[in-house]
């Protein structure tokens, strides 16, 4: 799933091709590309023809545009277009008539006849929702996520406010680092790379944590995903681009994630990887040893 600096690539891109521009047409092409809009691909295009994209906004790892009517100035926008990449999903800017990708799922004309918005998607986890905007502790977020926490690029993001929240929960460790409610866009990839950075272990329990350490870790993941948003985000394969079709290279900086068997970096050891929550976690065993029972 593409984590806070790979949906960043892609909002600042959407930004640049797409902001200001008004929606002429929609054309939905596979129906589970709106399956979160539970009233239908109709609904879906009539509440998006005519619209003008004011703004491409993001909060941790979701993403949407703000859409305002074409007859006003944009300042107040009141419905938003929750964009989900999910596993494969691509949001592509192309020249109108080109050839449609494999995998098309739904396409955005605008009025001025300029290049298309397509959303690509192998895999079908991905998809929109057309959702109204509401006000949360000073931002104006989609309904749908107003419950997601603000991520550490935000500007009114609060360290020990995070800290504190972290600390108070009784769990281990890497599950509170993904719990969106406490700090967003912190996902797989990116807590791994912090806790190695930091020399915890992924287990460590929450509630045992020392507030330093606790500002270390969290620092630490805000330090790796602005490394990894100066590289472009972190590509596997094909399916995570920005909207210009380019791969991101961070990938080639990890320390620890997929690195199996790999000697790490700091001291030699294999990097072992362990079952987590349906994926995997990978750390080093020497240098980051399991807390005390």
């Amino acid at each position: 799933m593409p984590e806070l600096p790979e949906v960043e690539v892609v909002r600042t891109g959407l930004d640049g091709h797409v902001t200001g521009r008004t929606v002429a047409e929609v054309d939905v092409l596979h129906p589970r590309a709106i399956r979160r809009h539970t009233l239908g691909p109709g609904d879906f295009s009539g509440r998006l023809a005519g619209r003008t994209i004011s703004a491409a906004r993001r909060r941790g790892k979701y993403l949407w545009l703000e859409l305002s009517d074409s007859d006003d100035d944009g300042a107040n926008p009141d419905v938003a277009l929750i964009a989900h990449l999910g596993m494969s999903g691509q949001l592509l800017v192309q020249p109108v008539g080109a050839p449609d990708e494999k995998h098309l799922r739904v396409r955005f004309g605008f009025t001025d006849d300029g290049p298309e918005l397509r959303f690509v998607d192998q895999r079908t986890f991905g998809g929109f929702l057309v959702d109204d905007l509401v006000s949360v502790d000073g931002a104006r977020l989609p309904s749908a996520i107003a419950h997601i926490g603000r991520d550490p690029m935000d500007p009114d993001f609060s360290l020990p406010a995070a800290v504190a929240a972290l600390r108070g929960k009784k769990t281990e460790l890497k599950r509170a680092l993904l719990d969106q409610t406490l700090v967003s866009g912190i996902g797989n990839i990116y807590a791994d790379e912090a806790l190695w950075r930091t020399r915890t272990h992924w287990t460590h329990p929450t509630e045992r944590i020392s507030r330093a350490k606790a500002t270390e870790v969290l620092a630490a993941a805000t330090d790796v995903m602005r490394e990894a948003l100066g590289q472009g985000g972190t590509s596997f394969d094909a399916l995570y681009v920005n909207v210009n079709g380019q791969s991101g290279y961070f990938d080639r900086s990890l320390a620890v994630y997929g690195q199996e068997g790999l000697p790490c970096g700091r001291c030699g050891t294999p990097i072992r990887r362990e079952p987590f929550m349906n994926r995997s976690s990978y750390f080093c065993p020497r240098c980051q040893r399991r807390a005390r029972s």
